[in-house]
């Protein structure tokens, strides 16, 4: 009876320990008009938000058995002072990693020199919760072969070029 009572508390044990590696890896993509998907006004390139970077991530990511919800919290024509100040709300409490896309609207805007500090202060305040932090440069990734007429924007071959270059990022920062 004692080994039965034993091995029942063992199995539980390696359930809960199962169950906390199985839950899912949250991430939110956090940036402008690239981020979303498609940008507005002048500058209405780009591809739906399902065919944007943070959607194939998420499909690449599964495809690797990684249970993850890649949110996607892209809003066109942003700046780094308007992500800073949506940031609470668009990285909720269980995030464990953002894939953070700031600056170009900052520099069209003339404020290049606040993105920097911005970028910092939103980075820092998202480290302070726990949460990792990549940097995304979408040149680095996406070659302007694959951008849209408009010449700002990525079509869905740039946008899947993006999701393959942080797939080996975002499952080291995820420790997978």
């Amino acid at each position: 009876m004692r080994k039965r009572l034993l091995a029942v508390a063992l199995l539980g044990c390696l359930a809960c320990a199962w169950s906390a590696n199985a839950a899912a890896l949250n991430i939110v993509a956090l940036g402008a008009s690239n981020t979303a998907g498609m940008g507005k006004g002048n500058h209405p390139g780009g591809v739906p938000r399902d065919q944007a970077f943070p959607a194939q991530l998420e499909a690449l990511l599964r495809a690797k058995g990684i249970d993850a919800d890649v949110r996607n919290a892209g809003v066109a024509g942003d700046t780094t002072a308007s992500m800073l100040r949506r940031m609470d709300a668009a990285v909720p409490d269980g995030t464990q990693i953002v894939i953070l896309q700031a600056g170009g609207n900052d520099e069209r805007r003339g404020a290049g020199g606040d993105a920097s500090a911005n970028t910092a202060q939103i980075a820092s305040k998202l480290e302070a919760r726990g949460i990792k932090v990549i940097p995304l440069k979408l040149s680095t990734y996406a070659p302007a072969s694959t951008r849209d007429p408009d010449g700002e924007h990525y079509n869905a071959q740039g946008h899947a070029a993006v999701a393959a270059g942080l797939l080996p990022q975002v499952i080291a920062a995820a420790g997978k």
